[in-house]
């Protein structure tokens, strides 16, 4: 155990500071504090005792030099236990620190604010992550704080120990204080790389906060967790859950997955509702009610959605949340929801429901990662949006208005299946999906198949692949995969060209009087 008798209070977020204060001084510990802590402290009527008084060198140059002291950093990392320490202590009249409490300048809001170059350079604390390494380096003898959160849990140990704290306690705070100090660092270090536009720096440090331990990973047999960064753009981090049961691993990837298809549609252009099953789109449509887009983007493969993940990219209302109550929902997803629905869905003890807010915007630049043996594989995300404009008729026959509204919703939505990725869309709704094949080619066919399947369970006269267009994420390499299109019934190809075989291709698109349009752009997600 080691008692506490002397404390240093220096914190940016003032949460819990005083009631934390008084019960030290009731416990007969002195403080010592800096600046507006020192302040709060004094105001509130809390015993304490300036840093400068203590070290008998006073704050400078704006507070960038006031616990930088040997007084300070003897009293935090002297070994109790070691006789020249304690003899150095005697000599240079340097008192022990046993617990330090410490926030760090808020550098990270400070940058999420927007503030300049000289701001954030001011919001790097110094003296703070000097002290806090210190105290947790030294935590045999101290107890080192930087949480405001676990001020209950000093409380408690003191309380329990005479005034000590225990030494499994303060193991556990100085490794909250180092990971604390590794992400501020390294926040720091990636906002300069921000600065001089270094998207790759010569080294990296991913920092997160972890929001959740899971009951397992993607297999019962796997362990893992969900952290969250920092960055605020709405998506499964920010979800709020309305109701359910906890979220498993497999919930939030592919909540994730359907979450960030159905952003990428404009709720001005039309209501849009994407059905997700193992992160692959089963159904997606967009329609002029959410009703309608669900009940479309369910025909499309109402095997699959069963157990699925739901997206909505408007305000959940009743009269849909009814239709997604009649089928087994693991998870729905929407920006909000009005009352009565989540009245209905509150039925469904076990559907988890996520509002986040407003939807994620599919332009924002950022990075995503992958493990690999030994490394990561970071790269920017899939951002890139075809638009009318960039398309290039290639065929003989050009698109009508309406295969090419038909196209760029195929398109959008290959961007989110797996490839290889087929796509055969027909008045703004999927009505085939092929994905993760080794062969375009059996993609093109697993889509027909599955298609013929829906169309069946529909009681449908002929497969809702007839007058269809198809989207592929990469270029036909043959056109085998492009005739077996065509032999589904398809009218208008979009892919993004580029192969050595794209006369070959265009021809047979000619050949079968289909419009094909080329967007030089793919969309590989592997």
């Amino acid at each position: 155990m080691a008692a506490i008798k002397r404390a240093l209070l220096s914190v940016s977020d003032k949460s819990g500071l005083i009631e934390f204060g008084r019960f030290l001084v009731e416990q007969g510990v002195e403080i010592l504090s800096t600046g507006g802590t020192a302040k709060a402290l004094a105001a509130a009527g809390v015993a304490v005792t300036e840093v400068s008084d203590h070290t008998g060198f006073p704050e400078m140059m704006d507070g960038r030099v006031k616990t930088l002291h040997p007084k300070i950093h003897g009293g935090l990392l002297a070994l109790r236990d070691d006789e020249a320490h304690v003899k150095a202590m005697r000599e240079h009249d340097i008192s022990a620190i046993d617990l330090l409490v410490v926030n760090l300048y808020p550098f990270e809001e400070t940058v999420e604010k927007g503030a300049d170059f000289a701001t954030c350079i001011e919001n790097i604390d110094i003296g703070g992550p000097a002290m806090i390494r210190s105290a947790a380096k030294n935590h045999h003898f101290v107890t080192v704080v930087v949480e405001a959160g676990d001020y209950d849990a000093v409380i408690m140990s003191m309380t329990e120990n005479d005034g000590a704290t225990s030494p499994q306690l303060r193991r556990r705070l100085a490794a909250t204080a180092f990971a604390r100090t590794g992400a501020y660092d390294a926040a720091i270090a990636a906002w300069f790389a921000g600065q001089r536009c270094e998207n790759y720096p010569a080294r990296i440090t991913i920092t997160a906060t972890r929001q959740q331990t899971l009951r397992y990973g993607e297999n019962p047999h796997q362990d893992a967790a969900f952290y969250v960064s920092r960055n605020t753009r709405p998506g499964i981090a920010t979800a709020r859950q309305i109701q359910g049961k906890e979220l498993s691993y497999n919930n939030l990837n592919d909540t994730d997955a359907a979450f960030e298809l159905v952003s990428e549609f404009d709720p001005a252009e039309g209501a849009t509702v994407a059905i997700i099953k193992h992160a692959n789109p089963c159904g997606v449509a967009r329609a002029d009610s959410l009703t309608e887009a669900y009940k479309r983007a369910l025909i499309c493969d109402p095997t699959s959605a069963f157990g699925g993940i739901i997206a909505l990219n408007g305000t959940l209302d009743a009269i849909t949340a009814t239709e997604i109550a009649k089928v087994f929902t693991e998870v729905v997803i929407a920006p909000d929801a009005d009352e009565r629905a989540l009245e209905i869905l509150s039925a469904r003890k076990n559907l988890r429901l996520l509002l986040t807010g407003g939807l994620a915007d599919p332009l924002a630049v950022g990075q995503t990662i992958k493990s690999v043996a030994g490394g990561y594989l970071l790269q920017g995300r899939d951002n890139g949006k075809v638009t009318l404009d960039d398309l290039k008729v290639v065929t003989e026959r050009r698109p009508t208005e309406q295969e090419l509204q038909d196209l760029l919703f195929a398109f959008t939505v290959c961007k989110h299946v797996k490839s290889n990725a087929i796509i055969y869309v027909k008045d703004g709704a999927t009505v085939g999906i092929g994905a993760g094949q080794m062969s375009r080619l059996d993609s093109a066919r697993v889509a027909v198949r599955k298609s013929e399947d829906a169309s069946m369970a529909a009681g449908l006269s002929e497969n809702m692949t007839k007058g269809s267009v198809v989207a592929s994420d990469a270029f036909f390499p043959f056109a085998d995969g492009l005739i077996s299109a065509a032999e589904a019934g398809v009218t208008a190809v979009i892919q993004p060209g580029g192969s050595i075989r794209d006369d070959e291709v265009i021809a047979a698109a000619d050949e079968r009087g289909l419009a094909m349009v080329m967007t030089a752009m793919r969309h590989f997600r592997h």
